[in-house]
């Protein structure tokens, strides 16, 4: 009969992740963490979750495990994580923290990256893919920057791309096949007009949205709270405040749409 080892799951998401993202990418770490976990002989009993960005250092869970007197050998021999770069992609950090658990007699596994223990060049390995790791976070913060920098004199900066225009040569255009919804949904706002009424007049129009499904309260919510995008101004990111777009607004700013 096959014994297992206790062990603990570690996983961190981005806090700034909408809410279906972030669950879908813990119950992916999850699955990894337990198929990896039960392959090794190890049973995880305990699951410990941080919502922060890797640039944040202050992790609550990840302090509960490596100074806390809940995780500690006995009872656990182990804590398991999808991948180092969950723990940290800065290479002094993980080392840090690699160590401090091995001090607490636990071992540090990734379902992606294995070390042989005991080997020479097991650290030089860590190294190597620690490396790796902080230079796709140095030019992931460079890129974010640059994307803050352009949103700033008003130019689109990527992402979902807003209802009613669409990108061309890295601007957004007016799409003529969504304008017409865009100002009806305004316009029937303007007179008082449910949200749910304007989405099922739109679905029995013949309308679709771009996944091709009927249209919802929720679609008419969020292009009603675009309101200043569609008026010209433009914003990337939540902490950005609005400033004036580049785009070519569909409405005008203060005035009422009239219906076609």
């Amino acid at each position: 009969m096959k014994v297992f080892k206790n062990a603990v799951g570690y996983i961190r998401v981005h806090k700034e992740q909408r809410s279906d993202d972030e669950k879908i990418a813990i119950d992916a770490q999850k699955q990894d963490i337990l198929l990896y976990a039960n392959d090794k002989g190890y049973n995880i009993v305990d699951w410990k979750i941080d919502e922060v960005s890797d640039e944040k250092e202050d992790r609550p869970a990840l302090n509960e495990i490596l100074y806390g007197d809940t995780v500690t050998n006995p009872p656990y021999e182990a804590v398991i994580v999808f991948k180092n770069s969950r723990l940290t992609r800065d290479t002094k950090l993980y080392f840090y923290y690699h160590y401090t658990l091995e001090k607490k007699n636990i071992t540090l596994l990734s379902t992606r990256e294995e070390f042989p223990e005991g080997e020479d060049f097991a650290n030089i390995y860590r190294s190597l893919l620690q490396f790796v790791a902080e230079q796709e976070r140095k030019n992931a913060i460079h890129t974010s920057k640059g994307r803050g920098n352009k949103a700033q004199c008003g130019c689109y900066s990527g992402g979902r791309c807003p209802y009613g225009y669409k990108v061309e040569n890295g601007k957004l255009i007016i799409n003529p096949d969504e304008r017409s919804i865009v100002e009806y949904v305004f316009s029937e706002h303007e007179k008082g007009t449910p949200m749910l009424t304007i989405a099922n007049n739109l679905t029995d129009l013949g309308y679709r949205t771009r996944k091709g499904t009927r249209f919802q309260a929720k679609s008419i919510s969020s292009i009603l709270s675009n309101r200043p995008l569609y008026e010209g101004m433009y914003k990337y990111g939540k902490d950005m405040n609005w400033v004036k777009g580049v785009h070519e607004p569909i409405l005008k700013e203060n005035e009422t749409v009239d219906a076609e």
